[in-house]
């Protein structure tokens, strides 16, 4: 019997420091999101090592892919995980996902190339991101409820911020690394097997977010619940099955995780994207760039989690959203003036045109890797522009009609497969990437930014701009989704739109987006989907969202 009662304040100690269950919580959400940051990172070396059977720009949209397929199945997690935390307990449920999460991350760094075992490369790799997708799933939620629950009345919107502080140290903590690696070993050993080291040593964050976490104490608000019996015996049927909950998880997607979700990864992840693969910003450069504007943007966490404690957390979100759906196209416009000018100038001075029929015109992404793009005269144009980033427009042409590509005033030809021999193809497709390279540089256009006139305080400015609507939309939201949603099923409730609105609708926004761009040629064009989503969420949250702030999340 002494022992029983010896082990009851283990389980719940009311005077367990504020600062320890902030800790706690956010080092596992921090390794959460080192492990998505570094897999989006590296997504260039992972095309190469595990996607080398197909093309090299549908190699790189498979790798966007393999990290996306750790989103899509988070809501799934939510589900699962959600409800083991309703019923079981926040604080076990946690440590379950915390360890399937690491373990996933860690074994990246033993998996063999494609070269090595073929086709089963990319599909381990891609049951690791599923298996790692599944337990975020239930990460995230117990993180906020566990905190929020925590947290002094009045003082929700502070405490959960430093959560949400986490997305952003984890990308600078796996740039840091990253930039590091690269540094001290050299290009060519990190894209070789240096890549690997990273993965390998989240084992270390793995053991001492564990070992943290071990010592929690559960939630006072569960504890309470269970002490008394009044946990939800059935809370998938309870938050997922009754209008009067439901309506709320649907409010909660579309009316402000959606547009929170789509804003966070366009400047965590698109802005670093876009510097690289569009701007030809070099990597090293782009990375620094970024860790610099993280450095600045990161206390608004802080700040605006501190202000939604004040003015309340719609205001916040909603101002976000919109100002979003408003900034983004000139703020990518001006982030390409001021990293690289010279193709700015180029874009604007000599514009590139394909002529062609609309139909004889194949989507410039091939996921099988069976499409070589040489079929016509279309596809052997815009595969070269694609691949090279290449802003284009598209103009009509008759059918049956061999390609053009116009540059500024000069036009070229494009080979017509129709009307020659597969060696004979194969010498004209090299005559005529030599001959649009040359005249795409006698029109200015760059083979990479120029380092000395990269206005890299602009950048930075830019950047830190895109991250304040990040911040903004992000700092309120831990808190807001609690409050929400009553204790008995809050776990279930909350998880399901996070999930969906981070993993669905953020988490393919990389993808989609780059997608977009080759398959246009519109470099800004991938945008659209970060603006229209930001609207939409706009327009739902600013009539249908309540406000939270004041609300008693103790029932």
């Amino acid at each position: 019997m002494a022992v029983g009662e010896n082990a009851a304040p283990a389980t719940h100690d009311p005077k367990q420091s504020k600062v320890m269950v902030i800790l706690a919580s956010s080092l596992g959400t921090m390794f959460e999101w080192f492990d998505f940051y570094l897999y989006g990172l590296l997504a260039g070396y992972i095309s190469t090592q595990f996607f080398s059977g197909v093309n090299e720009t549908t190699a790189f949209i498979l790798a966007l892919a393999a990290f996306a397929a750790g989103f899509a199945v988070r809501p799934f997690g939510s589900i699962v995980f959600g409800r083991v935390g309703d019923i079981v307990g926040r604080k076990y449920t946690f440590l379950v996902t915390m360890g399937l999460m690491g373990l996933s991350t860690f074994a990246v760094g033993f998996l063999p190339s494609y070269d090595s075992i073929g086709i089963a490369a990319p599909i381990i790799l891609v049951a690791l991101r599923l298996l790692q997708g599944l337990a975020v799933g239930g990460e995230y939620g117990g993180a906020a409820t566990y905190v929020a629950e925590h947290a002094p009345k009045g003082r929700r919107g502070f405490f959960t911020s430093f959560i949400q502080t986490t997305a952003t140290i984890g990308l600078f903590t796996a740039l840091l690394l990253v930039i590091g690696l690269r540094t001290v070993m050299g290009e060519g050993a990190f894209a070789d097997w240096g890549w690997r080291i990273p993965f390998l040593l989240s084992i270390f964050l793995l053991a001492i977010s564990l070992w943290i976490r071990l010592q929690l104490a559960e939630s006072p608000v569960f504890q309470k619940m269970k002490d008394e019996g009044s946990t939800s015996k059935t809370p998938l049927r309870e938050a997922f099955g009754r209008w009067s909950n439901l309506k709320f998880v649907l409010i909660a997607l579309f009316g402000a995780v959606a547009g929170q979700g789509d804003i966070g990864y366009t400047g965590q992840f698109y802005t670093l994207f876009y510097l690289e693969r569009i701007a030809d910003v070099d990597p090293a450069t782009s990375n620094i760039l970024l860790v610099i504007a993280l450095i600045i943007a990161t206390p608004t966490f802080v700040f605006f989690g501190w202000l939604s404690d004040k003015i309340g957390r719609k205001k916040i979100v909603m101002t976000a959203c919109v100002l979003a759906a408003l900034t983004l196209f000139p703020l990518f416009k001006a982030l390409t003036n001021a990293a690289n000018p010279d193709f700015a100038r180029a874009v604007r001075d000599a514009p590139v045109t394909v002529v062609a029929h609309a139909d004889e015109c194949s989507f410039q992404f091939d996921p099988v890797g069976k499409n070589t793009f040489d079929e016509t005269s279309c596809d052997i144009a815009k595969a070269y522009l694609a691949r090279n980033g290449i802003n284009y427009s598209n103009a009509d042409a008759p059918a049956r009609t061999p390609a053009q590509v116009g540059i500024g005033e000069t036009v070229i030809p494009v080979p017509d497969p129709a009307s020659q021999g597969e060696t004979e193809l194969a010498a004209e497709i090299e005559n005529f990437q030599s001959r649009i390279s040359e005249q795409l540089i006698a029109a200015g256009y760059p083979s990479e930014a120029d380092p000395q006139k990269i206005n890299r305080p602009l950048v930075i400015a830019i950047i830190v701009t895109i991250m304040l609507m990040v911040t903004a939309s992000y700092a309120p939201l831990a808190a807001m989704l609690v409050e929400l949603f009553p204790a008995r099923i809050r776990y279930t409730s909350m998880s399901l739109p996070y999930h969906i609105g981070n993993g669905w609708f953020g988490g393919f926004l990389p993808t989609t987006a780059f997608a977009l761009v080759a398959a246009t040629g519109n470099i800004h064009y991938g945008l659209w989907y970060p603006v229209l989503v930001a609207g939409m969420t706009a327009v739902v949250g600013i009539v249908f969202l309540p406000e939270t702030f004041r609300r008693n999340i103790d029932d």
